[in-house]
């Protein structure tokens, strides 16, 4: 919000030309826009720190059990994810999609955990002897 509102006024007095001490409609319509761009990108952020830590937490299991235990952990859940669709017909209109997207997308920067399949993938490329 701090940000919105210096970024409002540099646009209410330079590009609104505002001499006055109150804020004009510059202000406000460009604090308004900045409240929701910067809300979103601030979301990202907290969101890879989420995701980060993930990872990070999957080489405490590896380093304190075994990179090939947190391995097959983690490939334990998978059946929980790939359950067979118990909705009637009649209503999956109304049900929320489960399914995992791949590749980049923008619903993956706000993602508090990452996919099983870039957790264990992670997991393969680390090395507990190394950190």
């Amino acid at each position: 919000m701090f940000f919105a509102r210096i970024i409002g006024s540099f646009v209410d007095r330079t590009v609104f030309k505002n001499t006055s001490d109150s804020p004009g409609i510059g202000y406000f319509i460009t604090s308004i826009v900045m409240d929701i761009l910067l809300g979103f990108l601030a979301s990202a952020i907290v969101m890879w720190f989420s995701r980060l830590r993930e990872f990070r937490a999957d080489q405490m299991g590896a380093k304190l059990a075994s990179r090939e235990k947190m391995i097959s952990a983690l490939d334990a859940l998978r059946p929980s994810e790939q359950r067979p669709d118990q909705m009637p017909e009649s209503m999956k209109a109304f049900a929320i999609s489960s399914g995992q997207s791949t590749g980049f997308s923008i619903a993956n920067l706000f993602r508090s955990h990452p996919t099983l399949d870039d957790r264990i993938a992670a997991l393969r490329n680390y090395n507990p002897n190394e950190g």
